[in-house]
């Protein structure tokens, strides 16, 4: 039974039922509201773009709310004030976080551990406060109302339905990114450095050329989200560029499982989940987000993902290897 549930055929069936899910969901406003649902996955992406540096580089960032905000203001100007159409402004704020990402991450990498993390959160705060003064940005009233436009010209994104299935696939198209980096030979040498820098460094391989480009690739997908949540709710404000927001994504990656792919996903939707259904709660839901995710440290040190992971392969039973060929020679014969 175990062995079924770990096997990748079950796998594919359960993301081919959430991908069907996911499609009926705009014509079933009472299931699940597909505003909140946008929002869910704009932080899935944002949490599991962060986890490149912290669960497969091993670098812990404070300053990733500067990459998602500082998207979602440049997304918006180019949308309000420019008046460009949406994808030359998602674009726009892409490029602005990648770069911004190269930049943070050059400086920062000249230190290890707390010292690095406590240099992205001083250069995140110097970003919060550029916002804060610059003219176009409405300071603490944020900038609003932004123009959703039309994609391409042609489709309307005013209309909530047509602008769920672009979050849709966009967020998709971002996991699949995230997915094909992680699992490529530049995310192993990322795990080796993780793992152990110096030895991956005296194997000749540029660390700090890598831990730059880890960081605008996390940076360039942060943005991603930090402009599709801009569209969605036709607002930046400082609250996206401000530290509380990379407190979150910490909070969600270490809570989904930061070692897993799609782990921070989970977390993301919990703690969205969580926020959205307690909010009548009023200042008391940020204690009882405190609370159950002391709970799920406690009880899952690994994450969600991670400790579900953990407690499938413990139920597996031991094969031997010459057990392991038997099934590796009759798949080949099954497909000669």
């Amino acid at each position: 039974m175990a062995a079924l549930l770990y096997s990748p055929m079950l796998r594919r069936g359960l993301l081919v039922a959430l991908l069907a899910l996911l499609l009926i969901v705009p014509f079933v406003p009472k299931l699940i509201y597909p505003i909140f649902l946008m929002k869910v996955m704009c932080f899935a992406l944002f949490a599991c773009a962060f986890n490149l540096l912290l669960g497969h580089t091993g670098i812990v960032s404070f300053g990733h709310a500067a990459f998602f905000g500082g998207s979602a203001y440049i997304t918006g100007y180019v949308l309000r004030d420019i008046g460009l159409t949406p994808e030359i402004a998602v674009i726009a704020g892409v490029l602005f976080s990648a770069g911004l990402g190269a930049a943070i991450g050059a400086l920062a990498i000249r230190r290890q551990g707390i010292y690095l993390a406590m240099i992205t959160l001083a250069l995140a705060q110097m970003v919060y406060f550029t916002f804060l003064q610059a003219p176009f940005t409405g300071a603490e009233d944020g900038m609003q109302p932004i123009p959703r436009g039309k994609l391409l010209g042609l489709l309307d994104l005013n209309n909530d339905t047509s602008l769920y299935f672009v979050v849709l696939a966009c967020t998709i198209g971002g996991f699949w990114l995230v997915h094909r980096i992680v699992q490529s030979p530049f995310g192993e040498v990322l795990r080796a450095i993780r793992e152990h820098e110096p030895r991956a460094r005296s194997l000749g391989y540029a660390v700090e050329r890598y831990k730059i480009m880890a960081f605008a690739l996390s940076a360039g997908l942060s943005g991603l989200a930090g402009s599709l949540k801009c569209i969605v709710f036709r607002l930046a404000s400082l609250s996206d560029v401000h530290w509380h927001m990379s407190g979150d994504v910490i909070l969600m990656t270490l809570l989904g499982g930061m070692n897993s792919i799609f782990g921070p996903a989970i977390g993301a939707v919990m703690i969205s989940a969580l926020r959205h259904y307690f909010d009548a709660l009023g200042a008391w839901v940020t204690v009882a987000v405190g609370l159950i995710f002391i709970a799920c440290v406690l009880t899952f040190r690994r994450g969600v993902l991670g400790e579900l992971n953990h407690l499938l392969q413990l139920k597996l039973p031991a094969v031997s290897p010459a057990q392991a060929v038997i099934p590796a020679k009759e798949e080949k014969n099954a497909q000669i």
